[in-house]
């Protein structure tokens, strides 16, 4: 790519942005930088939302086969561009290339989705309490939305909010991570090409809190879609109260992967091997404490060292690659402290170390025993591609340990036991439940997290009404 490129779209013209300066996109598989994309200001941000408020009124006047035919247009361009896109989106993520052509596939089956789902029927017509009378309910799209986004999986984590939104007919204004911005990019050039009227859909870079406080606090922002950390995640509801903004928030995972002793055992491990590596340990829904049952733990435990033995490290860009690199230098530190600082407190690696190149971010695979349960290995979300695992000897005993630490995004859990399966799914907190596979993401499902790890759903039909007004009318027959 050239020095740098025009990285924000404004009403329907991609302007460079610069005028606050620029910031460099770092490949974390070599630490080299790819290009430098434009710092936007405050005035950009809230020029941004001006724009989407003025295309408003006509775009939420457009039928559901107008909104529809828009949006498969997007699907239909993602899937074309996909092997492009996912070049870009694995050089400046590490993600494997593999799944990142995947990511950019499945960010398609979200346009296709709320192509279809809004034209479904909508609304309803009450039961008659008078014969005088008529009762029903519709759906209008709540005004303009802003759909903030993470860079672990920028693409699709931005596809499921800006095709909801779009199909529900609100206009939108979005600000990506700064760390993986290029490929959003690449995003909106596909909605510009699907041939969304100018102000429908907008882009905008910058630093994230003061960018994110100018955008929420325009009075036109009805509608606040966030993905990304607890932390940030309180700040905006804090932000959103003065008006009263309807928010959406998908915060942080500390997903537990159970593992009964009736499990298919090498089902567990190959489903582990997915729910923890997935993009290189970076994920919310990433299995994070594994509790396996006392007397399939050595078996577990065997078969998960033979099969992290097998996995090589490296370019991503390789199809022989198991694994990529963390974001960033101060990711991969951040992960080695804990890891360190658990096996100080007697945590006992149990994974072999593998060779790592000598350049990028790049962390060999970490399993730990005898973790305490006070130090951060044990307590935090862990990004990367390291766990602790415990033993455990009854289902009550698991589900007490899963649901402590206040997370409720994602859980798993292994067993052939319906009533288990019941007794499992019915008692864990959390918002997704994976059982007997490792990767429960889909677009028809509705996502999302409970207790600390927030509320509001994306994808299904759900996901549309998070974007859309109520309104219920009572017609005296005249």
């Amino acid at each position: 790519m050239k020095g740098y490129i025009d990285s924000m779209l404004i009403n329907g013209k991609w302007m460079d942005g610069s005028s606050h300066g620029r910031v460099a996109v770092e490949n974390p598989s070599t630490g080299g930088v790819i290009t430098e994309i434009g710092y936007g200001t405050a005035e950009d941000a809230w020029m941004a939302v001006e724009a989407a408020a003025s295309a408003f009124p006509a775009w939420s006047h457009t039928t559901a086969r107008q909104r529809a035919d828009v949006l498969f247009k997007v699907s239909r361009l993602l899937r074309k561009r996909a092997k492009h896109i996912g070049f870009i989106l694995s050089q400046e993520t590490g993600k494997r290339l593999v799944e990142a052509i995947a990511e950019v596939n499945f960010a398609s089956e979200y346009f296709r989705w709320f192509a279809e789902e809004i034209r479904r029927p909508e609304g309803e017509w009450l039961a008659q309490e008078d014969a005088e009378k008529r009762l029903w309910v519709r759906r209008f799209p709540a005004g303009v939305a802003l759909c903030l986004t993470p860079w672990n999986f920028p693409v699709s984590i931005q596809a499921r909010k800006l095709a909801a939104a779009l199909a529900a007919g609100c206009t939108v204004v979005a600000r990506p991570s700064q760390m993986a911005p290029l490929s959003v990019i690449e995003l909106f050039r596909c909605l510009q090409m699907a041939g969304f009227p100018n102000g429908v859909v907008n882009l905008v870079h910058g630093p994230a809190g003061e960018l994110t406080e100018v955008l929420m606090a325009h009075p036109s922002v009805r509608v606040v879609s966030f993905t990304g950390s607890t932390s940030v995640g309180r700040s905006l509801l804090g932000q959103s109260a003065t008006r009263m903004q309807r928010v959406t928030l998908e915060l942080g995972g500390n997903a537990p992967f159970i593992v009964f002793d009736d499990s298919n055992i090498d089902l567990a491990v190959e489903s582990a091997i997915i729910a923890k590596f997935r993009n290189n340990g970076q994920s919310c829904i990433a299995a994070n404490r594994f509790f396996v049952h006392r007397r399939v733990y050595d078996e577990f435990i065997h078969r998960l060292q033979e099969r992290v033995r097998r996995m090589r490290i490296g370019n991503p860009m390789e199809h022989t690659t198991d694994l990529g690199p963390m974001i960033d230098y101060a990711a991969k530190e951040e992960l080695l402290h804990r890891i360190e600082s658990a096996v100080r407190r007697g945590a006992e690696r149990l994974m072999p170390t593998l060779t790592t190149p000598e350049i990028g971010y790049f962390i060999s695979p970490e399993f730990l025993a005898n973790v305490p349960m006070d130090v951060e290995f044990a307590t935090c979300e862990l990004f990367g591609p390291a766990a602790p695992i415990w033993s455990f000897d009854e289902d009550d005993e698991v589900l007490e340990r899963a649901n402590q630490g206040g997370m409720g995004l994602a859980a798993y859990v292994f067993t052939q036991s319906q009533r288990r399966v019941f007794y499992m799914t019915e008692g864990l907190e959390y918002g997704i439940v994976g059982v007997n596979h490792g990767l429960p993401s889909v677009a028809i499902a509705p996502m999302g997290g409970r207790r600390m790890s927030g509320f509001g759903r994306e994808g299904g039909h759900i996901g549309l009404e998070e974007f859309q007004e109520i309104q219920y009318v009572s017609l005296a027959l005249m």
